[in-house]
């Protein structure tokens, strides 16, 4: 499995879709997930720290899992079949739960947890774009958007929203 850093959530333009972006925190891959918009919004908001004023579904969940005393290991980018990718949140127990990324991605950044990917899907789907040794952040956005106004959904396989 490889470490991985949520870069950000950007639309796809012009079908205006959302993708999550993650990055590998030793390499010069990026993987592009496209994801729906209240799932980017909750990934989005995680990122920023913004703290609605009512928990929102995934925040309910964070919640609900400390107070089970059910703490997350992990979550893990496991597969991409048909443009689809999967997922699993990996308890400290050892439990596994099958989830869809965007929503596992929007867990993981609430309860401070590591992102993985499996190898075969970096592989298949991730993008390289070569670091340059310039500064990180603004130059992954900006190469992001660059990527973002030459690929479609099709570029991966079948669309799918995971």
């Amino acid at each position: 499995m490889i470490d991985l850093d949520v870069v950000g959530v950007r639309m796809e333009m012009p079908s205006n879709t959302p993708i999550v972006l993650l990055r590998e925190r030793d390499g010069e891959r990026y993987l592009p997930i496209w994801v729906g918009a209240v799932e980017a919004t909750a990934i989005a908001y995680a990122q920023q720290g913004v703290v609605p004023p009512r928990p929102l579904t995934h925040d309910l969940m964070r919640d609900l899992l400390d107070a089970l005393e059910a703490p997350i290991a992990q979550v893990r980018i496991t597969g991409l079949e048909d443009g689809v990718f999967y997922a699993l949140i990996v308890f400290e127990s050892g439990l596994e739960v099958a989830a869809r990324p965007s929503d596992a991605i929007a867990l993981a950044l609430r309860a401070e947890v590591p992102i993985v990917g499996a190898e075969a899907v970096l592989d298949e789907a991730g993008i390289e774009i070569p670091d340059e040794d310039e500064p990180v952040e603004e130059d992954q956005v900006e190469k992001f958007r660059e990527f973002l106004d030459q690929v479609s959904p099709e570029d991966f396989g079948a669309p799918g929203t995971s």
